[in-house]
């Protein structure tokens, strides 16, 4: 039994052969990887569609040889079986590890860009993948037991409302010294991450996990790929570039936040 509903009217989706439709029969095509576009024109930002290729590429790259795992474990660890959702799922790295780990759980995964839905899709076919906003959540009201949100946009209104009540958030956040040796290599004047206080509106903090560790990028290909999938990458002239493109071994420092928040 499928929580997706209908982004135009709100009614409950179902399954009918290669589609999804709602009772006002709004319908929607499962794409061939088998995911399904929740996402209408009017929810797209002005600017921001969701990650391009390069970026998706890039972090599929680079997660997929482990530098990132133990923040993965570390999320699997506290995710309990029910109905989950990965707000902001990206191309599916740690929703796919969560349903390794709880095989009889439902699981969903929204993401707004559409590439990175895609390889999600091609990568678990046990999950509920589609494309949509985390700030017009297709889901039904208090029907996720978890919500996952990893380095993803923050939207408290939709969190609270698609969670039960005394559901769990999951919080991913980067922590203060994240990535601090990329913004030397590439900054003149680096700054450490600003970490926000923790409290949020409608949500208890149940509990709080400081990860942090160093790992060693010893090749320039997964070097660009750990930058090319960072916003770094954007907000970084020719020049700056050009000072990563000539490392080829480079130590790094992953700290993550990961907190554990109630609906209360």
């Amino acid at each position: 039994m499928s929580i997706l509903i209908c982004p135009v009217c709100r009614g409950k989706l179902n399954i009918s052969g290669k589609n999804y439709i709602c009772p006002e029969n709004h319908n929607f095509d499962i794409a061939k990887s088998g995911y399904v576009n929740l996402l209408l024109s009017k929810h797209l930002g002005k600017t921001v569609h969701g990650d391009n290729k390069l970026m998706v590429q890039s972090r599929r790259d680079f997660l997929e040889k482990g530098y990132y795992s133990p923040l993965r474990d570390a999320i699997c660890e506290k995710v309990k079986n029910g109905v989950i959702l990965d707000a902001g799922c990206g191309e599916g790295y740690y929703t796919s590890g969560v349903s390794d780990v709880l095989t009889d759980s439902e699981i969903y995964g929204i993401d707004i860009s559409k590439t990175a839905v895609d390889y999600a899709a091609k990568r678990k076919k046990n999950i509920i993948f589609a494309t949509a906003s985390v700030f017009h959540i297709p889901v039904e009201d208090n029907s996720c037991d978890t919500l996952l949100t990893v380095f993803s946009p923050y939207c408290g209104d939709e969190f609270r409302r698609v969670l039960k009540k005394g559901g769990t958030m999951i919080m991913a956040i980067p922590s203060e010294m994240h990535l601090w040796e990329l913004k030397k290599a590439v900054y003149d004047t680096p700054y450490k991450n600003e970490v926000k206080p923790y409290t949020l509106e409608g949500f208890g903090l149940a509990g709080k996990k400081r990860i942090t560790y160093k790992f060693m990028l010893d090749n320039q290909h997964d070097i660009q790929s750990l930058f090319s999938m960072t916003p770094y990458y954007y907000r970084t002239g020719q020049q700056q570039q050009e000072r990563l493109s000539a490392l080829e071994r480079l130590e790094m420092t992953a700290d993550f936040e990961l907190l554990i928040y109630r609906k209360v």
